[in-house]
């Protein structure tokens, strides 16, 4: 289903995934990636997001690092590469790829011109700093790392966020989203589900805490929160 196409910035140019819906022109949904890269995982979403009818992409964000990052959650030298990867990644310059991401399949012949973001674990904060930082008209926020530290940004939210969190998430400990929600329950552009008992990832499928209830509910909620605000 999937093909690549490369985005072009003033930095240089990465790959991005890209899957196809059966009927276009469609929304589109920038898929934000994990820290293993632009792996089976991050294509399959991508092809399933098609399905649901949405021109669904998923770019490369580690290429200023190494391009072509495509490894698993399955071996600790593979959990190794990505903590490199995830401490050497520049978020700032990310936001800026997801942002001439959006840029570019927006022009997309199969494009109507809405284009949302869904973004997982790293992916999660940067979906957050997308709804925060650039023209997306709505984002998703799984599991997001770090969303604490960036919550002042709400201040310039202009368009809606929804955020999955899960309740044992060992890397967004208690404090962390007891801020968060401080902090981002009230925003009306905010919208907060929590899931008691899932650790960091439930929503991955073969990981180890994968839950297949709960990923099937934050799915059946991020589809409705996009045909509400991308439709």
């Amino acid at each position: 289903m999937g093909e690549r196409i490369t985005i072009t910035t003033a930095d240089g140019s990465f790959e991005a995934y890209v899957a196809r819906p059966a009927q276009t022109p469609a929304a589109a949904v920038v898929v934000i990636q994990e820290i293993f890269g632009v792996n089976q995982v991050m294509r399959d979403i991508t092809d399933g997001l098609a399905g649901q009818g949405y021109l669904a992409v998923c770019p490369d964000l580690f290429w200023r690092i190494e391009p072509g990052i495509d490894i698993t959650d399955q071996s600790d030298a593979e959990w190794k590469r990505a903590f490199e990867l995830f401490n050497a990644f520049d978020v700032d310059a990310g936001v800026q790829d997801i942002q001439a991401t959006i840029d570019e399949i927006r022009k997309h012949p199969d494009c109507n011109g809405k284009v949302g973001a869904v973004g997982f674990c790293l992916g999660g904060l940067l979906a957050f700093l997308t709804a925060t930082r650039t023209d997306a008209d709505a984002s998703v926020s799984y599991y997001g790392v770090g969303i604490e530290n960036r919550t002042a940004e709400a201040e310039k939210l202009a368009r809606p966020v929804l955020l999955h969190i899960a309740e044992e998430d060992q890397f967004v400990p208690k404090e962390a989203q007891a801020a968060i929600k401080q902090a981002l329950a009230i925003h009306p552009q905010v919208t907060i589900h929590t899931y008691p008992g899932r650790d960091h990832a439930f929503a991955r499928m073969g990981g180890a805490h994968y839950h297949e209830g709960d990923a099937r509910a934050a799915g059946e909620r991020s589809l409705a929160f996009f045909n509400q605000h991308l439709g």
